[in-house]
């Protein structure tokens, strides 16, 4: 293991969380894959073990923990096989969490954090919408002050927690004449009146459930607001950095994970009187998505280093994403072929990997648009700024 960024007390973490997935969530992936619905008992496990607390401060029941223990749950979970409920886990504790943390005030971390913490309550961000895809600042929905509330108006979609989830962090637009100046920050209990939730049927990630949400006239009181009005793209570019770094984090494990799996088929599956690799065609398949690997591997924990030592980075986060995507969705499409005709059954690990991992280069910005935020950043030079909390 890399001792640069991973110390002794990180191995420990890693070691004990590697055993809790393989006791308390292995045995139930298959039902969940199936249903569609993570029982919410592990919720709850996942909270007593402080998993959902790493990154969260200690005042609201977390752990304050560096970024690479938040680095190690990433990869873990890829693991285990289910990006659906990888995805489940991960949108909860780094997306919604993260909003509730830095933009909400005491109440709404009492209210929200604390039980999201101890996996009482389940929270889900959405911000992407129908028509708006990857485009933020293109949103629809509307919230308009009405006396001493908001009212929301408006749809999103594809968003992973949206149908089982219990509170809703939603950008919506409080000055629709500003574009992308005019969006605002709320949290939103699921059982307000006039929210409704459609299960969507995907390609992969099975296990979790990812929603289309509508809100027809939903009140909400003005406290729920979170942070300063007209302040939330700048909020989620700030937050944008770490999703990315956490999808490339989570590719890089995943074709790592599909790579051990190959070289220990291969080491069994024999042809023409020998293992299979020993034949140098497969050999050198596996050298290269290897190297690929490892290279995505270190510049991920390169960046992780430098997010959490508080730089902004924006840009190299986006290259994470981009690549590291596209590099393990490359590595599971060779490593699938190495297995001939197994790799196509369901009964092997390969096809449901395939499937989860072609997510990569859409979900979270797809690969598209991160390369006009590169290019703008390289050719234009353009800077984003953090946000002043």
């Amino acid at each position: 293991m890399n001792s640069m960024y991973f110390t002794e007390e990180h191995e420990l973490f890693r070691q004990s969380l590697k055993e809790f997935l393989k006791k308390e969530v292995t045995p139930h992936i298959e039902k969940w894959e199936k249903t569609g619905d993570i029982d919410r008992f592990i919720w709850g496990k996942f909270g007593e073990m402080g998993y959902f607390g790493i990154a969260y401060p200690e005042e609201y029941g977390g752990l304050e923990l560096d970024l690479f223990y938040t680095v190690i749950f990433l990869e873990e979970l890829q693991k285990i096989n289910s990006g659906g409920f990888a995805a489940a886990m991960w949108a909860h504790a780094y997306l919604a969490m993260t909003h509730i943390n830095k933009e909400g005030d005491h109440r709404i971390k009492e209210t929200y954090l604390r039980p999201s913490i101890s996996g009482d309550k389940i929270g889900c961000l959405c911000i992407t919408e129908p028509f708006g895809g990857s485009d933020v600042a293109g949103m629809r929905t509307t919230a308009v002050k009405d006396g001493d509330h908001y009212v929301i108006n408006g749809s999103k979609t594809f968003i992973t927690n949206g149908v089982y989830s219990d509170y809703l962090v939603i950008a919506a637009k409080t000055n629709p004449e500003y574009g992308n100046k005019g969006i605002s920050i709320f949290v939103v209990d699921r059982d307000t009146q006039g929210i409704s939730a459609t299960k969507l049927d995907k390609l992969g990630w099975k296990a979790s459930d990812t929603g289309e949400i509508a809100f027809d006239n939903v009140r909400i009181p003005l406290h729920n607001l979170m942070g300063e009005e007209n302040k939330g793209f700048s909020y989620i570019m700030q937050h944008f950095a770490l999703e990315r770094l956490i999808m490339g984090v989570n590719a890089h494990a995943r074709a790592e994970y599909a790579l051990d799996y190959v070289i220990e088929y291969m080491s069994q599956r024999e042809a023409f009187g020998r293992t299979i690799d020993k034949f140098q065609a497969l050999r050198h398949t596996v050298a290269d998505i290897a190297s690929e690997v490892e290279m995505c591997k270190e510049f991920n924990y390169s960046i992780a280093k430098r997010l959490n030592d508080g730089q902004y980075v924006v840009k190299e986060a986006s290259m994470s994403k981009l690549l590291s995507t596209k590099m393990a969705d490359k590595a599971i499409y060779k490593c699938l072929q190495l297995l001939g005709g197994y790799g196509y059954m369901e009964d092997y690990p390969m096809a449901r990997l395939f499937r989860d991992s072609r997510l990569g280069p859409i979900g979270g910005g797809t690969s598209e648009i991160l390369r006009e935020i590169i290019a703008k950043i390289v050719i234009d030079k353009k800077e984003y700024k953090p946000a002043t909390e």
